[in-house]
């Protein structure tokens, strides 16, 4: 079994995304963009997730297979969220 050899530079690059991306997270909660303030928050913490796992947990260098199971994960979360988004929705007060 051969492993992929990561540089160090990727690290550092992945690194300083993830610094960046929470210093803008961080300078969103000072802007009043209403609703909108939790979706941009969600949609950078989306974007750090995702950078985290497909470098800082291997998943882009990894088999097809690996990949398949990660995103299975993904859609099994979306489904329970949306499900109980449509129960917490549905009812009334």
């Amino acid at each position: 079994m051969s492993t992929h050899v990561v540089p160090p530079r990727v690290y550092l690059t992945i690194f300083a995304a993830l610094l960046a991306l929470t210093a803008t997270t961080t300078a969103v909660a000072f802007v009043d963009l209403g609703v909108m303030n939790v979706v941009v928050m969600l949609a950078i913490a989306v974007v750090k997730a995702t950078l985290v796992v497909l470098f800082f947990m291997h998943v882009r260098y990894s088999p097809r297979l690996t990949g398949v199971v990660v995103a299975s994960g993904f859609v099994w979360f979306a489904l329970l969220v949306g499900l109980t988004l449509s129960d917490y929705l549905t009812r009334h007060p």
